[in-house]
């Protein structure tokens, strides 16, 4: 890869990859861009990226993100027809796969990748718009450790942390590893907040606490808005987060790895599932949490940092 700014394109300009593509913008790297509805993808053009019209456009590029949502979304742009690796003369030199999908599905990628004399690194991301405008995104990566050397300053483009994993796939799986934590912590959080709040403080005073002790997070943080105001606009929706502990638990059975923390907040988080809390955001589980109580919420309509002041893309 030349010593100059690689040459980039970014496949799937949703509301994750719009915000990472823009900050890769910011940073000044010469930006390509593909999106299914191309009107999604056209007001990065204002900004200097170029919009083209298939993936397959953007394999004489250095380096490629994906970042699409399903499996079969995966296989179409890089090998279905106009897919990135389907060019018949040129293939970028390395894709960082940002994409949500399955190890499976992954690796076959990684091995049609391999065909074309490209190296795959999967790039799973810790984050979503407000926390990438924060610049507090945070990737595990896997793959090539040569490529994660060539293309890591780039990675550091797009927050605050890039950790290189492993090799293979592993960086999916430490994906998971996260969401099941993020589940567990999510249910302690409220259930401690509503132990707080009915022994006679509120929300707002006990996470206001939390948040300043040692034992405050930029995830607390973050979250307390919401658990104090019951705003749940979605980040992360429960079937999601449910997807994702099934996932860890079956990778526990198979590694042989009791669980037993992970396993009741995952039963917790399908009966919220069961609910009916399938459009909001997780932190929806502080409903349920009043309701095995017999307790009641309200909002209790006070304005709550939740730590995420934007920031610019590092230069």
């Amino acid at each position: 890869m030349s010593t100059s700014l690689p040459r980039v394109g970014w496949i799937g300009t949703g509301r994750m990859g719009f915000a990472l593509a823009g900050r890769l913008l910011d940073a000044g790297y010469d930006l390509a861009v593909y999106n299914r509805t191309r009107a999604k993808a056209e007001p990065l053009a204002e900004r200097g990226a170029k919009v083209v019209d298939t993936p397959a456009d953007l394999a004489d590029r250095d380096v490629v993100f994906i970042m699409v949502s399903a499996p079969a979304d995966l296989a179409a742009v890089t090998s279905g027809e106009g897919g990135l690796l389907t060019h018949p003369e040129v293939a970028p030199q390395v894709v960082v796969d940002s994409s949500t999908v399955s190890t499976e599905a992954s690796a076959q990628v990684r091995e049609e990748a391999a065909r074309r004399g490209t190296q795959l690194l999967a790039a799973p991301v810790s984050g979503n718009p407000k926390v990438v405008r924060s610049g507090k995104l945070t990737l595990a990566v896997s793959g090539p450790r040569d490529a994660f050397d060539e293309v890591q300053p780039l990675l550091a483009c797009l927050g605050r942390g890039v950790t290189y994993v492993g090799e293979g796939e592993v960086a999916r799986l430490v994906k998971i590893c996260h969401n099941v934590f993020l589940g567990v912590v999510m249910q302690s959080l409220v259930e401690i907040t509503l132990l707080a709040e009915q022994g006679g403080t509120t929300r707002a005073a006990f996470l206001e606490f939390l948040n300043d002790s040692v034992m405050g997070s930029t995830f607390s943080r973050y979250k307390s808005p919401a658990l104090v105001n019951l705003d749940f606009t979605p980040t992360f929706t429960m079937p999601l987060l449910s997807k994702d502990f099934d996932l860890g638990l079956a990778a526990a059975h198979d590694l042989a790895v009791p669980m037993p923390l992970a396993a009741a907040a995952a039963q917790l988080v399908a009966s919220a599932v069961g609910a009916g809390h399938v459009d909001e955001d997780f932190a929806t589980l502080i409903l349920e949490q009043a309701r095995r109580s017999g307790v009641t919420l309200q909002s209790e309509h006070v304005a709550v940092d939740d730590g995420l002041t934007p920031e610019a893309a590092p230069q």
